[in-house]
């Protein structure tokens, strides 16, 4: 990609979920944000952890339960969520599942 635009045309194709296994791919990165692109297994998870910047969560397809403090929601494709920084999260697939991760590192870390 040039230095003026990132684009991708289909998400889907961007990554192929690996069995058994959680994948990740970087998309677009600089100062301000960070995207990154995960592949989840069913039954695979990302287990409860902090980010130091608020962040957004774009579910594309599958189905997993997100754990964002004391709530839980379930997710599937075209859910979204944004959270606030150093919010405890887990994300758990409950069939395959891909998600963008959004993090706002140019963001005040109150959100």
């Amino acid at each position: 990609m040039s230095d003026l635009l990132t684009a991708y045309a289909d998400l889907d194709a961007e990554i192929e979920i690996q069995k058994d296994g959680t994948i990740s791919k970087t998309l677009y990165q600089d100062d301000s944000l960070k995207v990154v692109l995960f592949g989840f297994d069913a039954g695979q998870e990302l287990s409860e952890h902090t980010a130091a910047v608020p962040a957004m969560l774009q579910f594309l397809d599958g189905d997993a339960t997100v754990t964002l403090g004391e709530k839980t929601i379930d997710a599937a494709a075209n859910t979204f969520v944004h959270m606030t920084a150093k919010l405890p999260h887990s994300i758990t697939a409950n069939k395959p599942t891909k998600m963008l991760l959004m993090l706002l590192k140019g963001a005040k870390p109150n959100g």
